[in-house]
């Protein structure tokens, strides 16, 4: 680990103060981190006035799936801030491939129980070992990676509003992710023996964590917009005749 990763710590990064090699260890031993407001005022209300009108990928109460279909949040994957985290973790040649939206409101003020991400989007259904099992979700083929794939993506968490302790944020078991997939019953004993850590957030702020980190949020105790655009890369493209869903 290089040494000023202890300094990084839990505390939000200035990434112009960290070197990328510093960003990485330090993200690889507690599996995430949260920086510095990254995009300008005027790209996040860009990106908010898309939403807006949005009608793609399927909507359910408080989100969107596919948004990597709309052109704008696609030029948010490619944008400079947020391709220097995911560059930073898994290399130049890493791509977007899945977006989706969070936005917790009154009307849609849920919960969300300790878990990992284990699921990734493809183009079509091939029966691989390892992989399951398969679901389908507003029309795209998703299944359950094994942890080989998993272990090299990274979540990148572009917040257009504050998230503060009321709005719900995301909450972490630090170090979990170095333990691969979990069952049931381990990441309940990763509950009782850890202490969780909540992930606040400043508008424009990016929170990047690995999906195997087991994590959950809460309701909003003030519920108001707390809009997350979750984009998912991945260093590599899959083998055995599958293929990511989308690739940005």
């Amino acid at each position: 680990m290089s040494r000023d990763a202890d300094r990084i710590g839990y505390t939000t990064v200035a990434m112009r103060d960290c070197s990328p090699r510093a960003f990485a260890d330090a993200l690889d031993v507690a599996g995430w981190i949260v920086t510095e407001p990254l995009l300008s005022p005027a790209r996040v209300d860009l990106v908010c006035d898309e939403l807006s009108s949005l009608a793609v990928g399927g909507t359910r109460r408080g989100g969107v799936r596919n948004l990597l279909d709309v052109a704008g949040i696609r030029e948010l994957a490619r944008y400079p801030a947020v391709r220097t985290v995911a560059e930073a973790v898994l290399g130049s040649g890493c791509g977007a491939v899945r977006g989706l939206l969070f936005d917790k409101t009154p009307a849609a003020n849920w919960r969300v129980a300790w878990h990992q991400d284990l699921t990734i989007a493809v183009r079509e259904r091939r029966d691989v070992p390892g992989y399951g099992p398969w679901s389908t979700k507003t029309g795209v083929p998703h299944v359950q990676a094994p942890a080989a794939v998993l272990e090299r993506m990274l979540a990148v968490r572009v917040h257009l509003d504050d998230c503060g302790p009321d709005n719900g944020p995301l909450r972490v078991l630090p170090g979990s992710h170095r333990s691969g997939r979990l069952t049931t019953d381990e990441i309940a004993a990763w509950t009782a023996r850890a202490d969780a850590v909540e992930c606040t957030v400043a508008r424009a702020g990016i929170l990047a964590f690995r999906p195997l980190l087991v994590h959950a949020s809460s309701p909003a105790r003030s519920p108001a917009h707390r809009r997350v655009i979750h984009l998912e890369f991945a260093a590599a493209a899959l083998g055995d005749g599958l293929q990511w869903h989308t690739w940005v």
